[in-house]
């Protein structure tokens, strides 16, 4: 390992980082996290915080978990790799399947396609939406919508499905028939409508009114996030996810739910899809599934839509689609230990607790500091502050600010997202009741600051 100063002098001389400007790397170094454990992250210059970011959404149970690592470790031993495409598989993939077929079977899924991670996922789920409708002969049904503030990945179909310009302006044009309706954002929506159970009911409207002007049978699927995530945690009423099912499933449109960031355990449930009570027809998952040890993900089939595929007898379902780590025995294995663990864990509870331990003392920031429009949360361990110039007016905050607020927080001993005017948190689900305070009372240092 080469020494901090040639590490800190190179950190964004040869690399590009994602999400970022390259030349704002090179103005503003990015923090070099060199160790970590249990729920803390450790820097190069030996600084410890709790990371209230949970890596990237992805480290439910935390930096050292045993037996993950052991897994990875025995796998590499005995199988480090072998495809799985036509003709070949192997032992940890197959039981792998089981377990999230018994995992699963609540949301109504059945069969598991496996992927590199979660922008692989959507892609996979929004490919195989378009097969389906072609198997029944329904090949018109090419297009997709989606909600605005959604974050659905980066590949091209990804992309165009996200509801946020930032991950869309750059690498336009792109996927042709994709639409969005508005998302179920109190804060900030086109209706002006600040309760959640009317808006609702309004974005549900608006999402009748779109297939009925697209055309129901040109319509392939529907992609939403339980709770929206990377757009700034944005929880809909609970009345809003059933109706979306019940509308998709009378204009015959598939529901992709996206669960790269809800599955496993953060909403305080095992699935965002089961926490509000929705059966999908594919989900979308990544991320928790190897506590973010290992790059793998795994789209979850609806037992109806496996069954159009596999009573095909034309050749139509052939999958022309897949990933030369699709199935990886070494993720396999992380995925399989990983499961195992978070269901002894029963980390669902913990979530739900220390989710609503954090969602209220972020609440009592509010009362105390201006500068913060709105609380999200309430569902688990995924929260945010959106933050403000002028509460009356909703004007966003500056980079400059937030971004003091982050470094002042992160220095008091928390690390906090930011993105946009939004300071994000999705911490381990093993979090304490302690690290919460300690979240809480960093940010409360970074407000004091300004």
């Amino acid at each position: 390992m080469k020494d901090s100063n040639f590490l800190k002098e190179h950190n964004a001389r040869s690399m590009w980082h994602p999400m970022a400007h390259p030349a704002d790397s090179l103005a503003n170094p990015p923090t070099i996290v060199t160790s970590a454990q249990g729920v803390r992250i450790t820097d190069i210059d030996g600084h410890e915080v709790v990371d209230a970011v949970g890596g990237l959404w992805n480290v439910n149970l935390g930096f050292s978990c045993a037996p993950i690592k052991a897994a990875i470790a025995a796998q590499l031993d005995r199988l480090p790799y072998y495809s799985t495409f036509r003709g070949t598989s192997n032992d940890a993939v197959i039981e792998l399947s089981e377990e999230l077929r018994r995992f699963f079977a609540p949301d109504g899924l059945t069969r598991a396609f496996y992927t590199s991670g979660g922008s692989d996922s959507v892609e996979t789920a929004l490919r195989l939406a378009r097969q389906y409708h072609k198997i029944k002969g329904q090949g018109q049904r090419t297009k997709f919508l989606s909600l605005k503030k959604g974050y659905h990945g980066t590949h091209f179909g990804g992309a165009s499905v996200n509801g946020n310009a930032n991950f869309r302006t750059a690498y336009e044009p792109l996927l042709a028939g994709c639409h969005h309706i508005p998302a179920p954002y109190t804060y900030r929506n086109p209706f002006n409508e600040s309760d959640p159970a009317k808006l609702a009911q309004l974005c549900l409207a608006a999402l009748e009114d779109e297939i009925a002007f697209q055309g129901a049978n040109t319509i392939a699927a529907f992609i939403m996030e339980p709770v929206l995530g990377a757009g700034g945690v944005i929880p809909p009423h609970e009345t809003f996810m059933p109706g979306v099912r019940e509308i998709c499933t009378r204009h015959g449109i598939l529901l992709i739910a996206d669960e790269v960031i809800t599955a496993f355990g953060r909403t305080g449930s095992w699935s965002g899809s089961r926490h509000w009570g929705v059966q999908p027809d594919f989900m979308c998952t990544a991320k928790a599934i190897t506590n973010g040890y290992f790059p793998f993900g795994a789209v979850m089939i609806a037992e109806e839509v496996a069954q159009v595929f596999e009573s095909d007898r034309t050749g139509a379902a052939a999958i022309g689609h897949g990933y030369t780590y699709s199935g990886h025995p070494v993720g396999a294995a992380a995925a399989l230990a990983c499961l195992a663990e978070t269901e002894r864990l029963n980390v669902t509870e913990n979530a739900a607790a220390r989710g609503t331990q954090l969602y209220d003392g972020l609440q009592a920031l509010a009362a105390k500091y201006d500068i913060i429009g709105d609380v999200r949360g309430g569902h688990g361990l995924m929260c945010a502050l959106e933050l403000v110039s002028d509460r009356a007016r909703k004007t966003p905050i500056d980079k400059k600010t937030i971004g003091t607020v982050q470094e002042v927080a992160y220095r008091a001993g928390a690390m906090v997202r930011v993105s946009g005017p939004n300071i994000i948190m999705s911490p381990p689900l093993i979090l304490t009741a302690e690290d919460v305070q300690i979240i809480l009372s960093a940010l409360d240092a970074g407000f004091a600051a300004l």
